[in-house]
């Protein structure tokens, strides 16, 4: 029974002590990386940064929405005057062949 008490002692005890310490070196790294992140160099790039996004994410996103129509249209294009079934062999496929694109 004093075996069991003395290692939950010793268990709560190493708990303590390495929560204290890791809570010391958590404290010391979140202050390294607020350091960094607030350093002036830092703090340019990131504003830089935003002002890029700001104006050009926009033209992005246009370039990104018309390739994507434009892949869209070539998927799905079909050769003008032709039915669904009269391709050959009939076979009634929506997919677009080399040669009708």
């Amino acid at each position: 029974m004093r075996g069991r008490i003395l290692f939950v002692v010793g268990l709560g005890a190493g708990y303590v002590l390495g929560a204290k310490a890791g809570r010391q070196r958590y404290e010391q790294i979140a202050g390294a990386a607020d350091k960094v992140w607030n350093s002036p160099t830092v703090t340019k790039q990131r504003h830089e940064v935003q002002h890029f996004v700001g104006t050009q994410g926009p033209k992005l996103v246009e370039t990104a929405t018309d390739a994507a129509s434009d892949a869209i249209g070539k998927v799905t294009h079909r050769t003008k005057g032709k039915s669904k079934g009269s391709r050959r062999g009939g076979h009634g496929t929506d997919v677009a062949r080399p040669e009708d694109v």
